[in-house]
């Protein structure tokens, strides 16, 4: 039963996390709740948003609004912070983990305020130093822990100008990579409750699907809205649990 609840759990989450990131928001205090170890949550969470993402980032390259061409160097990018994040995280402090998080989600809701981008622009995603240094700084955050992880690769992609249902595709491809590095790390640790993971992926498959669709009806004005209310709600959820450590 409650691997049936973790599913659903999963599903709701990755909708939300398709939309505006924050999916953490929802699985983390679940399954903590439940008893996961939190090393043991983080891996699970990262093989179900590796898999759930690369299923999103493909819908949104088969309805041709975004190219290989222009994302494909988001992937060693990404895969190269998870990778090292993953590891790192291993072998420092779990309430480091909390700050770390609390202060990236503060920097972001600020950012947002200051940015007058609002998903509108049309520019093309290239290798630009801004984007390889932010993709790698989150890469690295979400190998660490990642609640908010994808609001913040939002955040990346409305700075450097590029639309919103574009800005989808090629945050899910940059979660994919970091999440795949991070997984990797956290499978060789021996951290992963497969039963668990698996519940997870089935419910996120669903999730990220569902989200894609309500992506391509949301407008983009409403996005910054959306996200200052998920980051708002992660700031609260970590800070209550920090405070609880």
């Amino acid at each position: 039963m409650e691997y049936i609840f973790l599913s659903i759990t999963a599903m709701v989450a990755m909708m939300l996390g398709t939309l505006a990131g924050g999916g953490g928001l929802i699985t983390m205090p679940a399954m903590l709740l439940m008893g996961i170890p939190i090393h043991s949550t983080i891996g699970a969470s990262k093989i179900s948003t590796t898999i759930s993402s690369f299923s999103t980032f493909l819908t949104v390259l088969m309805k041709k609004q975004i190219t290989f061409r222009e994302a494909w160097w988001i992937l060693p990018v990404s895969l190269s912070g998870g990778l090292l994040g993953g590891f790192i995280a291993t072998h420092i402090p779990e309430r480091l983990l909390f700050q770390i998080a609390i202060f990236l989600l503060i920097a972001a809701f600020l950012t947002s305020f200051l940015s007058k981008a609002d998903f509108s622009g049309e520019a093309a995603l290239a290798p630009r130093k801004s984007g390889i240094a932010g993709l790698l700084g989150i890469g690295l955050y979400d190998g660490l822990f990642g609640p908010g992880q994808g609001t913040l690769l939002l955040f990346l992609f409305n700075h450097l100008r590029v639309s919103y249902l574009r800005a989808i595709g090629f945050m899910r491809l940059a979660t994919f990579s970091s999440g795949f590095g991070a997984a990797v790390s956290y499978i060789a640790m021996g951290k992963v409750i497969w039963p668990v993971a698996l519940a997870l992926v089935i419910g996120s498959l669903s999730g990220a699907q569902i989200g894609v669709r309500i992506a391509e009806r949301l407008n983009p004005r409403h996005v910054r809205i959306l996200l200052r209310v998920v980051i708002v709600g992660l700031l609260i959820q970590l800070l209550i649990e920090a405070l609880l450590k």
